[in-house]
């Protein structure tokens, strides 16, 4: 999946307010309502985050973010945020497992 990263707005440097946007369609297709949680590998980084998708705005046809400060802190350690206002990296999401996901910067060798 192609995503594009998500901010509040504030562009915090320690990573807060950060995430990712999941289309409607492919959070129909690669995500189970029933979930409460995913797993999450962002490449380079170990270990594994854990995030919550058991809530109304992810599952909403307006949101649908997957929100961590992790997610922050690899996208500021990558170089990838913040961003020029209104153009956000996209990124790979591919699914690797049950409730599993690996994020990666398709630029990134």
């Amino acid at each position: 999946m192609i995503i594009k990263c998500w901010n509040n707005g504030k562009h915090h440097i320690d990573g807060n307010g950060y995430g990712i946007k999941i289309s409607v369609s492919d959070r129909d297709q690669y995500f189970d309502r029933d979930w409460k949680t995913i797993i999450l590998a962002l490449d380079g980084i170990f270990p594994k985050i854990e995030i919550n998708i058991d809530k109304d705005s992810f599952w909403n046809k307006s949101c649908r973010e997957l929100i961590s400060v992790e997610i922050g802190k690899w996208l500021i350690k990558n170089k990838l945020a913040p961003w020029p206002e209104g153009n956000p990296p996209q990124l790979d999401l591919q699914k690797i497992g049950e409730r599993e996901f690996l994020l990666k910067d398709p630029n990134q060798k």
